[in-house]
């Protein structure tokens, strides 16, 4: 796996209009590009959620009383980090328009192999 906080270091976490007819030229075809990107966006998603679970598990209190829950702001600065990060679309869109992103059709794979 790659580590997504590099690439989303220069991503404007803004959504942006994108030219449909650019996306479709990488693949040949929209739908195959929208494919891919959304593909690797799952990707992107699951690697920050295990992350974000993992490091907010350090924080976890065995204690089972609402009353006793306090405030880390340690806890929060990362909450806070990761909701500032770019959505995984945006950053799987970036890879894929900067050629960062290999596909290959499960058809042409399969005849290679053959």
């Amino acid at each position: 796996m790659t580590d997504f906080r590099k690439k989303a270091q220069g991503i404007d976490p803004n959504a942006q209009a994108r030219n449909v007819i650019d996306i479709s030229h990488k693949t040949g075809n929209i739908y195959h590009s929208l494919n891919v990107v959304s593909t690797r966006a799952d990707q992107i998603s699951k690697q920050i959620k295990e992350e974000l679970l993992a490091k907010l598990e350090e924080f976890a209190v065995s204690s089972e009383n609402l009353e006793e829950i306090h405030e880390n702001k340690e806890q929060i600065e990362i909450s806070k980090y990761y909701e500032r990060l770019p959505n995984a679309v945006l950053i799987s869109l970036d890879e894929f328009m900067n050629d960062n992103l290999d596909n290959r059709l499960r058809d042409q794979e399969e005849k290679e192999e053959a």
